[in-house]
């Protein structure tokens, strides 16, 4: 039996009776939300039993279901969040933290900034000069360049010393940096050509020494920031690479990925390169995120010898990867706590990592004690945090979270914080909802305390 269509109101009729909404959006987005309800209900087999309804219902469900678009699009999709779930640079999440002086930050580039004059000549300036001075100065490179992120960093870098020239590389190292994006497509689009050499595994300085032509622009070296490769592995001394290639005149480049100012070891870390010495053992160009250990602004950054630099600056590319006024604002201020020696304590990312695991075991004692208080059952237990972002890969930080005792399924506890009016994000583990604190500030935990309560209380 064919659906009768003819039940469906006039869209006039429907546009009456949603008048109201008129003041909320305009009526031209209403009747396009209108018109992709009723092609639903007209292309859907499984909305036509609608239609066996009288016409007084059907077009109060379609002016329902008009007014549930209409409260979806006004309703904003951007939400701070609680992260409970051990990971502190979460990709998900935005990676790393920024501070709470963040509102005073951004509101200084609310307006107009001097983002591109100088202030003591009143010309026109370049807008790296924010932050280019503090990156020499804290890194000792020549010069450097900041982009919109390290995938556009790798790719600029490349396009700019390489274009339709060979680039050699270990197979060992054509990593997939994230969302998909993987080495060997950064090089092809740089329009680089790349040249593998050794295995997985392996790779050897002969394998390097034998690639190098006359065709050579560069040598890429990738830092496993995201990944580890154990057991049956060797890799040449970077150092002997950096005698060959400078030997031969050829630029080596290394993507180091993560981006550490200071040494993480101190926290528990294993040892990652920290971008000062990278720039000491004399690469000539070094690229890095800002989001990742650095604990700044999504931002790629690239630092090395100023005839390479200026090779960037010059390049078209350079003007589409360029970062914006609140980028290059946030990214002063975090640099400004590193030449402050302040960094562990004003930037959040670091005070996270460097939280001892005893101070997060005190505060998940505290707020279980806080929620016995309301009837719920959660006990503290020790878990494994990770610094993640494609830093220090698969390395465990000890840590303590709060694993809830309800009545509702982990995934339905789950759902109910992450739904709540701040998002509260956890992990289920051995068929438990657990939230861990690593990531977790102090500040928050009151505020955790009151959401759980409120979702779960009694």
């Amino acid at each position: 039996m064919q659906p009768d269509f003819s039940k469906i109101p006039s869209m006039d009729s429907l546009l009456q009776q949603l008048h109201a909404h008129s003041n909320k959006i305009d009526q031209i987005f209403i009747k396009k939300l209108l018109e992709t309800i009723l092609d639903e209900i007209k292309t859907n087999p499984e909305n036509h039993k609608i239609l066996k309804k009288n016409r007084e219902e059907i077009s109060e469900f379609i002016i329902k279901e008009t007014e549930k678009k209409i409260d979806h699009f006004l309703s904003p999709t951007f939400s701070r969040v609680i992260n409970g779930t051990g990971v502190i640079l979460h990709t998900g999440l935005g990676r790393a933290p920024l501070g709470s002086n963040i509102i005073q930050v951004v509101g200084d580039a609310a307006g107009y900034t001097t983002l591109e004059i100088k202030r003591t000549t009143g010309k026109r300036g370049e807008r790296l000069d924010h932050v280019n001075k503090l990156l020499n100065l804290l890194t000792g490179a020549d010069e450097s360049v900041v982009v919109n992120n390290n995938a556009a960093a790798v790719l600029l870098v490349l396009n700019s010393l390489a274009k339709r020239k060979e680039v050699i590389v270990s197979r060992g190292e054509l990593v997939e940096i994230g969302g998909s994006f993987r080495m060997p497509e950064v090089m092809i689009s740089s329009g680089a050509k790349m040249i593998e050499v050794g295995s997985t595994n392996k790779t050897h300085f002969h394998d390097y020494e034998q690639a190098i032509t006359d065709k050579t622009a560069a040598i890429l070296l990738v830092h496993p920031s995201n990944y580890k490769i154990i057991g049956f592995t060797e890799k040449p001394e970077v150092k002997d690479i950096l005698t060959l290639a400078h030997k031969h005149k050829i630029p080596v480049i290394f993507d180091l990925g993560s981006g550490a100012f200071i040494d993480m070891s101190q926290y528990g870390f294993e040892y990652e390169p920290v971008a000062r010495d990278v720039i000491a053992m004399d690469f000539d160009v070094v690229t890095f995120s800002g989001d990742k250990l650095l604990g700044g602004p999504q931002a790629g950054i690239v630092l090395g010898r100023a005839e390479f630099i200026g090779k960037l600056l010059k390049n078209p590319l350079y003007r589409a990867f360029r970062p914006d006024k609140v980028t290059l604002l946030l990214l002063e201020d975090i640099l400004l706590s590193y030449l402050n020696d302040s960094a562990v304590d004003d930037i959040p990312a670091l005070a996270l990592l460097s939280t001892p695991p005893e101070t997060l075991r005190d505060r998940a004692d505290k707020i279980c004690r806080a929620l016995a208080e309301s009837g719920i059952k959660t006990r503290v237990i020790s878990t494994t945090a990770l610094a993640g972002g494609g830093s220090a890969p698969e390395e465990g930080l000890p840590s303590y979270g709060i694993e809830i005792d309800s009545a509702q399924s982990p995934d339905d506890t789950a759902k109910n914080l992450r739904t709540a009016e701040v998002p509260v994000m956890g992990r289920i583990i051995s068929d438990r909802f657990v939230l861990d604190l690593k990531a977790v500030s102090t500040e928050e935990d009151d505020e955790l305390t009151a959401i759980i309560k409120s979702v779960l209380g009694q």
